[in-house]
């Protein structure tokens, strides 16, 4: 049986914020200093595998008991930005979210109740200690939530086939915060002129008041991860859903309704047809 270690975690894409060092206090930037001259970093696979082997004794670790001292980090123009994994506190919010998807009864079978109890008492300390924390980053299963891509453009796609050996594809944006912040300010306003309410607005909404928290000089990063590994390889190439958001915005501020509806019901589709893999075999 292969080490967990071995394998390749997918299906998980990502929403992060890479801050300059400037952003962060003492000695936690001192830390991501020393930090970011290693030449181990962990990838996000192991970030996933970690959370994974965490669900495997019995009971499983529902929310590790420290807080990961990782981060993935990037040379923005000669700027070190790091994006902390903070699993300790996207665990606790995960278990918020996993308790509204799933039925009672399963949700007990996969977390018993005084699993969730202890970690909700946990969560509250530590959230009275730590008021103002935030993730820096936000992860989606078997797909990419529409609002994600009003962040970035087309022009920032990076697509590579990873034709070589051990090398596996990689799909992803990357836009200043500057940028993003103006695109979801543009969307919003072009989504509320078009109608009164609903699941995008409140999106998109959600996730602009997420980027306020940040630097304005971070980087905002829109990566497939895992999911590159389940959609087939021309999809794959040929998936350009900012530039088909970007599309549907533009027509809805031309004021045509209609041309924003074929793009929306074909970006649903899309996405649709990739959530339905999950329950494919």
């Amino acid at each position: 049986m292969p080490k967990v270690t071995s394998v390749i975690v997918p299906y998980a894409t990502y929403l992060r914020v890479y801050e300059p060092l400037a952003a962060f206090p003492e000695p936690e930037r001192s830390h991501w200093a020393r930090y970011a001259r290693r030449t181990d970093r962990p990838s996000y696979q192991d970030e996933l595998r970690r959370a994974l082997a965490d669900l495997a004794p019995t009971p499983p670790v529902a929310v590790p008991v420290h807080e990961s001292e990782d981060a993935f980090v990037l040379d923005v123009d000669g700027v070190v930005c790091v994006c902390p994994w903070r699993t300790r506190l996207r665990g606790w919010l995960a278990l918020d979210e996993l308790s509204e998807e799933l039925p009672p009864p399963v949700m007990d079978a996969v977390l018993p109740p005084v699993l969730r109890r202890q970690a909700a008492q946990d969560y509250e300390r530590w959230l009275a200690i730590n008021p103002d924390a935030r993730p820096w980053i936000r992860t989606a299963t078997w797909q990419v939530p529409i609002n994600w891509f009003v962040l970035v453009s087309d022009d920032e796609r990076e697509y590579d086939k990873g034709a070589s050996v051990g090398s596996p594809p990689v799909l992803r944006y990357r836009t200043p915060m500057v940028q993003a912040r103006r695109r979801v300010a543009r969307g919003l306003r072009a989504l509320k002129e078009a109608m009164d309410e609903g699941p995008l607005i409140d999106g998109l909404m959600d996730v602009g008041r997420w980027l306020e928290e940040f630097h304005p000089r971070s980087l905002v990063e829109l990566d497939y991860g895992g999911l590159v590994h389940a959609v087939p390889a021309g999809a794959l190439e040929d998936d350009h859903s900012a530039a088909d958001v970007a599309e549907g915005i533009a027509a809805l501020r031309r004021g045509d309704g209609a041309a924003a509806g074929e793009v929306y019901a074909r970006l649903v589709e899309r996405w649709r047809s990739v959530r339905d893999l999950r329950s494919a075999n």
